[in-house]
């Protein structure tokens, strides 16, 4: 009988952000805030990749968490999905496989 540890590191979970129509014209006024959001959660290891597709308005962006409580509490807290400038989001959790 063997007995294999699991090594598989615990699922990740991703968010993608589809954008508003008008995401670009109001985004300058919540940027601060979305930034201090990306800060927070970033410094204390919990959002480990966020960035837009290649355009943001039409293809939105995705970001990458430790798990997905620290996805729903970022979502809760964004400016950019409280404020609307996402017209909507999906949370999924994802397996990594690539291990270092």
């Amino acid at each position: 009988m063997s007995h294999e540890v699991d090594e598989r590191p615990a699922p990740k979970a991703v968010v993608l952000y589809h954008s508003a129509d008008d995401v670009l014209d109001r985004a300058p006024a919540h940027m601060p805030a979305h930034s201090a959001c990306i800060d927070e959660f970033h410094g204390r290891g919990d959002l480990l990749l966020i960035g837009t597709f290649g355009d943001p308005v039409r293809e939105g962006a995705l970001c990458v968490f430790r798990s997905r409580d620290a996805a729903e509490a970022f979502v809760a807290c964004d400016p950019f999905v409280t404020e609307g400038l996402v017209a909507r989001y999906e949370i999924r959790d994802w397996n990594e496989i690539l291990v270092p």
